[in-house]
């Protein structure tokens, strides 16, 4: 990991004094007893000017001007306390005491505090096809922190293999004991582990909960081992060879930070607000490379942000999930100091299904090749089972005297994907196709007989020509060549057009990830999908590049958000600059941000001003200037061509610059048009090397 000058975080005595006050504040966080039932709801104070992280302020300081917010109020005694990433408290608030504060001077923020979702849907019954590990080194020495449900030390995806390259040289972090959880659970892979449940409640999470960093959910080990796992780890699924796997940064290590929670309904399993400020309080303190959060949740620039803001003023890349909420929310994590990741489809091995005349259906699968006689599992019920519930190919439900060898139709709900194919196979079926009923989406998942998925429309047209030709034979087989073509997810969160940055800043694969499991849900191994696992994605990149050079955060990720290539016919406030590539990007121009200027910007009210690597322009503003740096260690020629825009000129001064390595050029945006209400029209700047790099800007013209 590259070592940090303690001068760019805090001057060495209040770097001391800073960590001693963190690492007290980590201790009452996790020993602390939850609050009692019925007491007043706990509120989120952020007081104006930046924590210690910055390297501006004595965190003696900052705890006295806390105290003594705390005592004009009549306060208890916080919950939490924070110090690093930023000058706030949690603290349970009367109404009277609330309406105190409020009058007080020197406060930045009050929030109530929620539970954020999980930005990812992890299903532990059904698992995708693995493939070869795409890479066995990358990332040495770089520690990733992951805010999530915590990790699973039993996975071989952490174990501590030879081969990890480089230990960590500045991070700094703990391994706080819990239930099952010792200090020896750490090892040179998990590098640290700390836990948060004040906010959430210890007595409102499920029996089965483990009050460690010790993960229940499933969540924060999928996301940790698709940003770090190890590689060529082997993966079995009910005894089958599945193939290897391996993270995207495979030598780099994890900091689990364990904020999100399991409550006895699901449908309350999140992520306390302060629980995760507190996780990044935390992470900062203990020198983190790259932070990653795959949760959701949260409008502007509100407690989070300002933590994740002294998080970039501490150097570290700051990566968060978009969101699955396309339709009822903009993107989350809005503000430029993060890079906010969306989700992408389509990738998936296909397999196709094949008719006598020429008619094929193709869908999601890695089916071997199979012929046989197909039957709709609806008109194969066992005997006293309804069609119905024969259709969805329950347990016990399929005559086997009626689908034994035969290619069998299931109409999707009811069970699970995997759990349908199990079912064939053991009333005989030779293979099966799943259709959907409704608009959704398709996956390849691993199955117990060679299967394809078909979509709702194509799978209504198969199911009625077998209904047609109920003795006719159809051959099933793997579709070769690369994968689908990539488009964004449905679910996707768009970013907000009135936002000061283009959100989110690029997408990634988001659909049937497969990442392992801990031994708590019934399986080792699973996939995930949602924004959660393009986060993962990004975050092993981000990795990459730092385990490779010693560069800023702002300028990783510059790197990171403009290797992406675009989607066609998806806008750029849904995709940003596009997809992530799978490799470390090679381009060498950054757009880099001053740690300072974040702050800065912010108070001035001037987000939108700040050198990002994208452009979110009302039409009526007709210029803006940026600045690219030259990163190589050579010179080099850069051009640039603006493209994609349908209804205005965007112009680009000047259209080449020759820099050498560390010098930088400002150019100048220029946009015609129609400047009165319309949609959005957007586009890309690209800026091509000499030596083969290309650098994309993401721009988006709103009304």
């Amino acid at each position: 990991m590259r070592a940090r000058p303690v001068g760019r975080i805090v001057g060495c005595a209040l770097l001391a004094l800073g960590l001693t006050v963190s690492a007290a504040s980590v201790a009452l966080a996790e020993d602390a007893p939850a609050a009692a039932a019925g007491s007043e709801p706990l509120t989120l104070v952020t007081l104006q000017g930046p924590g210690t992280s910055a390297g501006t302020r004595d965190a003696a300081d900052l705890l006295a001007r806390q105290d003594t917010l705390l005592a004009a109020i009549g306060a208890s005694e916080p919950t939490y306390r924070w110090t690093t990433a930023l000058n706030g408290f949690a603290v349970r608030l009367t109404a009277d005491q609330l309406g105190a504060l409020e009058a007080q001077p020197g406060i930045a923020a009050i929030e109530p505090d929620s539970v954020r979702p999980l930005a990812g849907r992890t299903s532990p019954a059904t698992v995708s096809s693995a493939v070869t590990s795409p890479r066995l080194r990358g990332g040495a020495g770089v520690v990733i922190g992951v805010v999530d449900s915590g990790i699973a030390t039993e996975s071989p995806a952490f174990a501590d293999v030879p081969g990890l390259g480089a230990d960590p040289q500045a991070f700094a972090g703990a391994c706080a004991e819990g239930d099952g959880w010792t200090a020896d659970d750490c090892t040179r892979k998990i590098v640290g582990a700390r836990w948060f449940v004040d906010g959430f409640g210890a007595d409102r999470i499920r029996s089965s909960e483990s009050l460690s960093a010790q993960d229940v959910l499933g969540h924060g080990t999928q996301v940790s081992s698709v940003a770090a796992g190890n590689a060529g780890v082997s993966v079995r699924v009910d005894g089958r060879d599945a193939g290897r796997f391996g993270g995207v940064a495979p030598q780099a290590r994890v900091a689990a930070y364990k904020a999100c929670w399991g409550a006895p309904d699901p449908a309350d399993d999140g992520c306390s607000t302060a629980d995760v400020v507190s996780a990044v309080d935390a992470a900062v303190a203990d020198h983190v490379d790259v932070l990653s959060l795959a949760l959701a949740g949260g409008e502007g620039i509100d407690t989070l942000q300002r933590a994740l803001l002294g998080a970039a003023e501490a150097d570290i890349v700051v990566v968060g999930a978009a969101g699955n909420s396309a339709g009822s929310a903009y993107a989350a994590h809005s503000s430029p100091w993060v890079t906010t990741v969306g989700s992408a489809v389509g990738r998936m091995s296909r397999g196709r299904v094949s008719a006598p005349g020429s008619r094929s259906f193709a869908g999601g699968g890695r089916p071997a090749r199979v012929a046989g006689r197909a039957v709709l599992a609806q008109r194969a019920p066992a005997p006293g089972v309804s069609h119905r519930v024969a259709g969805q190919c329950r347990r016990d439900a399929l005559d086997s005297r009626q689908v034994a060898g035969r290619i069998v139709v299931c109409r999707r709900g009811g069970i699970g994907r995997i759990d349908k194919s199990e079912n064939v196979a053991l009333a005989g079926g030779r293979a099966m196709v799943l259709v959907n009923l409704r608009p959704g989406s398709v996956t390849a998942d691993f199955h117990a007989v060679p299967t394809v998925h078909l979509s709702a429309r194509a799978g209504r047209t198969f199911s009625r020509w077998v209904a047609r030709h109920p003795g006719a034979k159809v051959r099933m087989s793997r579709i070769s060549g690369a994968p689908g073509t990539r488009r964004t997810a449905p679910w996707s969160a768009a970013g907000d057009p009135r936002g000061a940055s283009v959100k989110p800043d690029a997408v990634a694969d988001g659909d049937a990830v497969l990442g392992a499991l801990p031994d708590a849900t019934g399986r080792t191994w699973g996939v995930f999908s949602g924004s959660s696992a393009a986060t993962a994605h990004a975050s092993g990149l981000a990795a990459l590049v730092l385990g490779e050079h010693d560069w800023s955060a702002s300028i990783v990720r510059s790197l990171v958000a403009s290797s992406a290539r675009p989607i066609p016919g998806s806008s750029v406030l849904v995709q940003g600059a596009g997809a992530l590539p799978g490799q470390a990007p090679t381009a060498h121009l950054a757009l880099d941000v001053p740690t300072h200027a974040w702050r800065r910007a912010l108070r001035r009210h001037t987000l939108a001003d700040l050198n990002t690597g994208s452009l979110l322009l009302p039409t009526r503003r007709t210029t803006t200037v940026r600045t690219l740096t030259n990163i190589g260690t050579r010179p080099e020629y850069f051009s640039v061509t603006a493209r994609g825009f349908t209804s205005h000129v965007v112009s680009v001064r000047p259209l080449a610059v020759r820099l050498a390595p560390g010098q930088s050029a400002r150019f100048t945006i220029t946009v015609s048009g129609p400047t009165t209400p319309g949609g959005l029209d957007d586009g890309e700047l690209v800026w091509l090397g000499a030596r083969g790099g290309i650098t994309r800007i993401p721009v988006a013209l709103t009304r």
